[in-house]
């Protein structure tokens, strides 16, 4: 058995690979069926093409999207510098909905409302504000 990736629906292509390339993913591959009028987008993190995600986007439209994907559960990526990561979301307008409080973990997410965890690596970051203070926003 071999894990090959994720795959969530999307409504918006150009913004959710917007999203995605603000966590640090990179598109690997891209399939534009156009018998089938749909596009399949692989993005990863940067050496881990191993573990991507599969943005399928149907060209005429998803009538369900963006509706509550709380069935889905959430995709998870840890990184180097949670602080700097929520930092940088939420400079592009990205709500942070589980604030980094205890410097470990946090959660976002997408445009199409598939939940995003974000772990940070190795021990928690020394608590600190902003966000100490924040409240948590909708949820994840």
């Amino acid at each position: 058995m071999k894990y090959l990736h994720t795959m969530v629906r999307v409504k918006d292509l150009e913004k959710t690979t917007h999203f995605f390339g603000l966590l640090g993913l990179e598109e690997i591959q891209r399939i534009d069926n156009e018998k089938g009028r749909f596009t399949l987008l692989y993005m990863a993190a940067p050496g881990q093409h191993e573990a991507s995600v599969e943005l399928t986007w149907n060209w005429d439209g998803d009538e369900g999207l963006p509706s509550d994907s709380r069935h889905f559960g959430h995709l998870a990526y840890e990184c180097e510098d949670i602080y700097a990561l929520c930092s940088h979301l939420a400079a592009n307008g990205v709500v942070i909905n589980r604030p980094p409080r205890d410097g470990y973990m946090a959660f976002v997410r997408s445009p199409d409302n598939v939940s995003i965890e974000l772990l940070q690596k190795g021990e928690p970051l020394e608590a600190c504000e902003p966000w100490i203070s924040m409240k948590n926003e909708g949820h994840w």
